[in-house]
């Protein structure tokens, strides 16, 4: 099972100021295998930058489905380079996001110049590494609100993982910085919404500005 959070978060008309639609991007998921005889002379049939190169051997398949992904949701345009915090490189008046996760990898783009979005998949973390590692993720507080979510505790902790990368992934073009987990907190979760809101400024956004991510589960 995978969690998928997805946000859009400006320069799409919709019809709440904080509700975010998707429907306006254009996604594509990649291949879920590379070719078998995948080596690193195949990355040269698109025009990506020698940061997608990695010596790790492991890493390949990934930046092969990362960057099919990116090349597909961008008909007529290269393979967008990576910057140097990691962030996807988009071609002028276009904005987007890239998210790769086991076998999948996909790419979300707007023909917007300003629009900020975050996609994010993650699959389902098991019990026992969930609670080892949520206090990297979220608060006390945070965690009573996962708790009465009605998930189980692991599958709303990788939703509220998958939902503040995505946001985070959203608002790098503005604030240019690395947000720590502790930069937005979960203040409500159900079978029907997630809410995050800032405990910080970011960029245009002050603190205790309020984000409804879009969540789907796939599996």
């Amino acid at each position: 099972m995978r969690a998928i959070g997805r946000t859009i978060l400006k320069g799409i008309p919709c019809t709440q100021p904080t509700a975010r639609s998707f429907s306006p991007a254009s996604p594509f998921t990649a291949s879920p295998s590379p070719p078998t005889t995948f080596n690193d002379a195949d990355l040269l049939w698109l025009p990506i930058t020698h940061s997608w190169l990695t010596p790790d051997a492991n890493a390949k398949p990934s930046i092969w489905r990362a960057a099919s992904a990116a090349a597909h949701a961008l008909p007529g345009h290269a393979v967008p380079g990576i910057g140097p915090s990691g962030e996807p490189l988009w071609p002028h008046g276009v904005s987007g996001s890239i998210t790769h996760s086991g076998t999948q990898a996909m790419a979300v783009v707007v023909h917007h110049p300003h629009a900020l979005v975050g996609i994010d998949t993650e699959a389902i973390l098991p019990d026992r590494e969930a609670h080892e590692i949520q206090d990297g993720i979220i608060n006390a507080q945070e965690a009573a609100c996962l708790t009465r979510s009605g998930y189980p505790f692991a599958q709303a902790l990788t939703l509220a993982f998958s939902a503040k990368e995505s946001l985070f992934k959203a608002l790098f073009p503005q604030v240019k910085i690395y947000m720590g987990f502790d930069c937005a907190r979960v203040a409500a979760l159900d079978d029907k919404t997630l809410v995050l809101v800032l405990s910080h400024p970011a960029g245009e956004y002050a603190g205790g500005h309020t984000f409804h991510p879009l969540l789907a589960q796939k599996g």
